[in-house]
């Protein structure tokens, strides 16, 4: 039986691997976006505080690598989704606090860079990205019910704003000013969003859905497969 110290340093050892495993993914994150998907891996482990044999251990390849990565900033949308619903009452505020969360996440950033590095048939993907999806639909849907939200805003113009607002500006600008620029940037764009906005002209086509963007998702992968690729 194990005596209570040697549980108290269990636990302690198994922390240190979560933390470690989380400065890892942060730092993946963040190289990747800079950087692309072929980042140094001990570049990687150097930016999270860690060895590159710490690395090795919680990720044997760049694909464990990638595939985690992934899998986590769509788990952390989902949440920030969620987070958004339950702490905003008003359905427009819920969004807007969802997209600049999204933006601190980087979850817009990497999933471009990333994903084609990763099978189409990946099941926990495809189910995290569908669970996290479904979210950001349901924000929408309350925002467009209780009329804050332009009537003509579609799905497929939320996720891709916040891909390119969330890209790194090119310059000398850093990481923290970009960030902040990038949030601005937001505000500016969220004013456009409301519903009774003062615009000119309504939004031209294309106004895509999320089934619009699967369909095209899944026909891009098709090509990938197949040795056409865009």
């Amino acid at each position: 039986m194990m005596d209570a110290s040697a549980a108290k340093s269990e636990r302690g050892m198994r922390a240190d691997a979560l933390r470690n495993r989380a400065r890892i993914l942060d730092a993946a994150r963040d190289l990747f976006v800079e950087q692309g998907p072929d980042a140094p891996l001990d570049a990687i482990a150097a930016r999270a505080g860690v060895g590159i044999a710490t690395l090795y251990r919680r990720f044997p390849d760049r694909e464990a690598l990638i595939r985690a990565v992934l899998i986590e900033a769509l788990r952390r949308a989902g949440e920030a989704a969620r987070e958004a619903a339950t702490d905003e009452a008003e359905p427009f505020a819920a969004l807007a606090s969802y997209m600049h969360r999204a933006l601190d996440l980087r979850v817009s950033a990497v999933m471009p860079v990333l994903l084609d590095r990763v099978p189409a048939s990946d099941e926990e993907i495809a189910a995290t990205r569908e669970a996290s999806a479904e979210r950001l639909e349901a924000l929408i849907a309350r925002a467009h019910d209780a009329g804050s939200l332009r009537s003509d805003v579609t799905f497929g113009d939320i996720g891709p704003l916040l891909v390119r607002l969330s890209r790194p500006l090119p310059g000398t600008l850093g990481d923290d000013l970009d960030r902040r620029l990038a949030h601005r940037h937001l505000d500016l764009v969220l004013d456009g969003l409301r519903a009774g906005a003062k615009l000119a002209r309504p939004l031209p086509e294309p106004a895509l859905t999320r089934a619009d963007l699967r369909a095209r998702s899944t026909s891009r992968h098709g090509r990938q497969a197949n040795g056409r690729a865009d």
